[in-house]
């Protein structure tokens, strides 16, 4: 077995890179043209406002315009992925932010609401095929929650917003991709056509 220089390595290394950049699909962050909708809980107001004014922040940093963007509020987060997959099912919206704040008491209930959440929005971005951005807290304490909402981790609705950003574009820059059925037709087309081109060919002769 030949052993490779660490040069050679190197430039074998920077070579696939190369080509797997090439071959990747990522999404912009950029909101220019693009419509959000943003499902908000007003249970625990005083952290859900806070990632509100963040991700509404977010999206027009990005490039978005005010009238592109919708805002519209539940009564807590249970009610969130109902919301949202009446406005995906509109197919008004390029993404969809979803914000919530779920803090832990000393019952079960926590638990049921944030698996139902979760799989309620999802199940939803899946079905209806438009990105769907997870910005629901799910903390043990109050002081969790404001961490996540703009004080020691940052801001959680504004991962969100540039999330849907990117998700949005992503999409757009996937359904421009030529697919594989199109390209398996477009082949057997050409195939079929150099046939008959032969084919005529031989009987004119």
């Amino acid at each position: 077995m030949k052993a490779f220089s660490p040069q050679r390595h190197r430039d074998t290394e920077k070579a696939t890179e190369d080509k797997i950049r090439a071959k990747t699909v990522a999404g912009k962050l950029d909101a220019t043209g693009l419509r959000f909708g943003i499902v908000v809980s007003r249970f625990n107001e005083f952290i859900t406002d806070r990632l509100l004014r963040s991700a509404y922040d977010g999206i027009l940093r990005s490039g978005a315009v005010e009238k592109d963007i919708h805002i519209v509020r539940v009564p807590g987060a249970f009610e969130i992925p109902s919301a949202t997959r009446t406005l995906a099912e509109t197919k008004k919206y390029d993404a969809i932010i979803c914000l919530g704040c779920l803090l832990r008491g000393d019952t079960a209930h926590y638990d049921v609401i944030v698996n139902e959440v979760t799989r309620g929005i999802g199940q939803s971005a899946q079905e209806t095929g438009v990105p769907h951005a997870f910005g629901v807290l799910t903390c043990e304490t109050l002081e969790q929650a404001i961490d996540r909402a703009g004080l020691k981790m940052g801001n959680k609705g504004f991962e969100a917003a540039l999330a849907a950003v990117e998700m949005a574009n992503l999409k757009i820059a996937i359904s421009r991709q030529p697919s594989a059925i199109r390209k398996s037709k477009s082949k057997s087309q050409s195939r079929a056509r150099t046939a008959s081109s032969k084919s005529s060919k031989k009987r004119k002769s």
